[in-house]
């Protein structure tokens, strides 16, 4: 058998087998039930060091005070 001839044989039945077994399993992982978390949490990266808006509802009790407050004692880093 010649060597053209049984690269293309091999390309197009087994290589074109694996391949798509390849992505059928890739997509599998992406989507198995576990991964939720996952995604989620990779998601949120380019959100993470974003600065949080100041505070503008002036009530009392509101923990956005209280978080500034300790932050400009040196409480909170």
């Amino acid at each position: 058998m010649e060597t053209y001839t049984f690269l293309r044989y091999l390309a197009d039945s087994w290589v074109l087998l694996a391949m798509t077994l390849f992505y059928i399993g890739v997509i599998v992982w992406a989507f198995r039930p576990g991964s939720r978390a996952t995604h989620d949490h990779i998601a949120q990266i380019p959100l993470r060091d974003d600065p949080k808006p100041a505070c503008t509802k002036g009530c009392a009790g509101c923990p956005c005070k209280q978080f500034a407050q300790l932050r400009s004692e040196g409480a909170v880093g």
